[in-house]
């Protein structure tokens, strides 16, 4: 499994090597395209073979938008608040660690790190999970822009706010590790 990991992220996959991968291989290499969530890849590597990366990315779509409201919420409850303390800890998984590193959330301010945390917990005690953002498409200012935002949704919006955005970062998470074309 470690030259299969080295592998994966030294060179993209095409969509024939992601086809010809054992079931353990890519429930292994595709284990956290959704955050903390491998269930996801056991169910996609099924859906196999795929024509090309747009349809392995909409496979995971699918299976997301299959799942009960109960999995939804467990799915938006394994991402980690921004900038809070799991990061502080240094306990973020490495894709959520690049993610929020490039949005610029390691290098936050004192009030930034205060405001970003008051809304997180004011988001967290509207709507039951915490913020989700495709933190690859912001940097700081958008995202506490998004989070005052988003906190005046509804949780009907808010539900498939969240829910567009971890397709989002399942996309990327995918491209990561499969080239495109």
């Amino acid at each position: 499994m470690s030259f299969l990991l080295t592998y994966t992220m030294s060179f993209l996959l095409n969509i024939s090597q992601v086809n010809a991968l054992s079931d353990e291989r890519f429930e292994y290499v595709f284990r956290n395209v959704i955050e903390l969530y491998p269930a996801a890849a056991i169910e996609v590597g099924k859906k196999r073979p795929f024509n090309n990366s747009t349809e392995l990315c909409a496979a995971f779509d699918n299976y997301l938008e299959e799942l009960s409201t109960a999995e939804k919420n467990k799915v938006f409850k394994f991402h980690p608040d921004l900038a809070g303390k799991i990061s502080q800890m240094g306990e973020l998984t490495p894709e959520s660690t690049k993610e929020q590193n490039s949005a610029g959330l390691n290098q936050l301010n004192s009030e930034q790190k205060s405001l970003i945390n008051h809304y997180n917990e004011s988001y967290k005690e509207k709507f039951g999970f915490p913020f989700i953002v495709c933190a690859r498409e912001n940097k700081v200012a958008s995202i506490l822009e998004g989070l005052q935002i988003r906190l005046k949704n509804s949780s009907f919006q808010e539900y498939q706010t969240a829910l567009n955005e971890v397709k989002k970062i399942c996309r990327y998470r995918i491209y990561d590790i499969v080239d495109e074309n």
